[in-house]
């Protein structure tokens, strides 16, 4: 399918006869889409000055939702918001989908209501972007209102790519496999391994499953589709989805990552999660740096009297929204086996929680990085230069895993387990990769280069390479295409 030419080519800012173009943002629920969506308002609104409408749903399913939002606006009054009252349009979701993740239910409640309630936010719009996980309902929506619609993908082009191929692979298995799914070899990219495909897409039956295959058919009827990637750490994805071998007649793909984080009144994201981690399990938490040898998990971490243990965070979300934890229940006093000191419950004297500004993963100059692997972390890891060891949990995380350990970001151990796995992660493992990472000068030789093809900051605060300036502003109208 061919896709509308960008009008009026030329500097790509929103100025001129264009300084009423007029772009409405329209992101979905959870931070994992809607910190990429603040970025891409504030990169369009105050970077390149165009007229900027973010779309936000009330009720917020968390509350962090809810205080990142009020800070955006706080901070960036430019940026309009508009309101999209789901309760304007009920849906009681406890009878057709018992159980569901909250954040999935929301996107289906999204979903329902925007043939309702997008029509008039998008009066005198130039353009649409809509979150991926909305493409399929927002796209006709679009059309017939004649308003050019994107689809923003906030996660790798690798999972970009999987999204894009998937309803492909199930068409080409046929009704004789029925809806199982093995080892998916994604053209131009590589083989995704069964037990990589997220978790819900083993499951036909599955509110994600459903909405997954839908909006992935969709992809080829929208204007053009935006990748919070960049090409130095995803070649091949980038390559194969913007030269149409994962699927054919896909529009433009421009890779627009990674986005800037934003200054706002709050807690970064990272930083906020660090706040939370004393009274929750996970988290991000700088473990006891020991004075001397033999005092730390592991004594070949130190080097001699007096020396100092690297500083390790731990990144993840705690009780998976919607799921039971993967570890046994345990009995209260009982110790728990097989975990990092960052997987408790509550602090320790001798921890020490990161907090403040500019530290956490953000921080140039870690040891390393536990994490879980969600792809706002893997972004900030690679604009700061700071070596992953990639432990995913549940979802696109594998790929996400994947995606740092082939482009040298870190190193990801495949054989441990995730959710839905018994196999128990000892702290001993875990604790033998910590210490090969933070000893690895290769690893963080191959941290630092991509640092710097992301255009991150060095330990002094330096920008190496500042991103490039039109790959925003030229995916939208306006724009001039790669």
């Amino acid at each position: 399918m061919s896709s509308a030419s960008p009008p009026n080519s030329g500097s790509g800012d929103c100025q001129g006869p264009a300084a009423t173009r007029h772009i409405v943002l329209f992101p979905s629920a959870g931070m994992g889409h809607l910190v990429p969506f603040t970025r891409l308002a504030v990169a369009l609104s105050a970077g390149h000055r165009c007229d900027v409408t973010l779309v936000t749903t009330l009720p917020t399913v968390s509350s962090a939702e809810s205080r990142h939002i009020a800070a955006l606006f706080a901070a960036f009054p430019a940026v309009r918001r508009t309101d999209m009252d789901l309760r304007l349009t009920p849906f009681d979701a406890s009878a057709e989908f018992p159980g569901a993740d909250p954040f999935y239910v929301r996107y289906e409640a999204l979903r329902r209501s925007a043939p309702l309630l997008l029509g008039p936010l998008l009066a005198g719009a130039s353009a649409l972007v809509a979150d991926i996980a909305l493409a399929s309902v927002a796209i006709p929506v679009a059309r017939e209102l004649h308003v050019p619609c994107y689809v923003f993908f906030t996660a790798s082009a690798r999972m970009l790519s999987l999204k894009a191929y998937f309803p492909t692979y199930l068409d080409a298995r046929g009704a004789g496999h029925g809806h199982s799914v093995g080892d998916v070899d994604v053209p131009g990219v590589y083989r995704i391994p069964s037990k990589s495909v997220p978790q819900a897409l083993h499951d036909p039956d599955n509110i994600f499953t459903r909405q997954f295959i839908a909006n992935g058919r969709a992809l080829v009827a929208s204007d053009g589709l935006l990748v919070n990637a960049f090409e130095a750490m995803e070649p091949e994805a980038v390559a194969a989805l913007q030269g149409g071998a994962v699927v054919a007649g896909l529009p433009p793909v421009f890779a627009v990552g990674p986005l800037a984080p934003v200054k706002l009144g709050e807690a970064g994201e990272l930083q906020g999660v660090a706040r939370r981690a004393a009274a929750a399990v996970g988290g991000v938490r700088q473990l006891r740096q020991p004075q001397g040898p033999g005092q730390g998990p592991d004594q070949r971490a130190c080097r001699g009297a007096g020396s100092v243990w690297p500083p390790v965070f731990v990144g993840g979300e705690g009780r998976r929204r919607g799921q039971g934890r993967r570890r046994r229940a345990q009995r209260p006093g009982r110790r728990r086996r097989g975990l990092l000191p960052a997987a408790r419950a509550g602090p320790r004297p001798g921890d020490q929680v990161v907090g403040g500004a500019g530290r956490g993963a953000a921080a140039p100059g870690r040891g390393v990085f536990v994490s879980h692997c969600r792809w706002n972390s893997v972004t900030e890891a690679a604009s700061s230069g700071v070596p992953v060891l990639a432990w995913p949990r549940f979802a696109y995380q594998r790929v996400n895993a994947r995606v740092a350990a082939r482009a040298g970001l870190g190193v990801w151990v495949e054989q441990w387990s995730w959710e839905g796995e018994e196999a128990v992660v000892t702290a001993e493992e875990i604790a033998e990769q910590v210490v090969a990472a933070m000893g690895d000068e290769a690893v963080a030789d191959k941290a630092a280069s991509v640092r710097e093809a992301a255009g991150g900051t060095s330990s002094g605060g330096r920008r190496h390479k500042p991103p490039e300036p039109g790959r925003v502003r030229a995916s939208l109208p306006g724009g001039t295409p790669p």
